[in-house]
């Protein structure tokens, strides 16, 4: 088990949104799936864009800086020019509070 951080309010990261946040040194996109959030690295691995503040299409952010896209469920790279995919993080709501875990 990581290291568990408050990282947002559920108020910052409406359903259907994202939200770059840095915690502990470390970029993290912080993502609200009709309720559900999702945590993923927030540095794209093609030339370091932030992921929280790209455009949200179902599951799907798309780099604001090159395109790239990925899965915010999962991290998986989906679409060129990034060449990996990105490390998840468990998520938990504890009242109005989104913590996540850090590996």
């Amino acid at each position: 088990m990581g290291e568990r951080v408050r990282v947002a309010s559920l108020a910052d990261v409406p359903p259907g949104t994202g939200r770059q946040v840095q915690v502990s040194g470390r970029a993290l996109a912080v993502y609200n799936l009709n309720g559900i959030l999702y945590a993923i690295d927030g540095t794209c691995t093609h030339r370091g864009g932030p992921l929280g503040e790209g455009a949200l299409a179902g599951n799907v952010v798309t780099c604001p800086w090159h395109g790239a896209r990925f899965d915010v469920t999962t991290g998986a790279v989906l679409g060129p020019p990034a060449p990996q995919g990105l490390m998840s993080h468990r998520v938990t709501v504890e009242g109005d509070s989104i913590f996540v875990e850090l590996a």
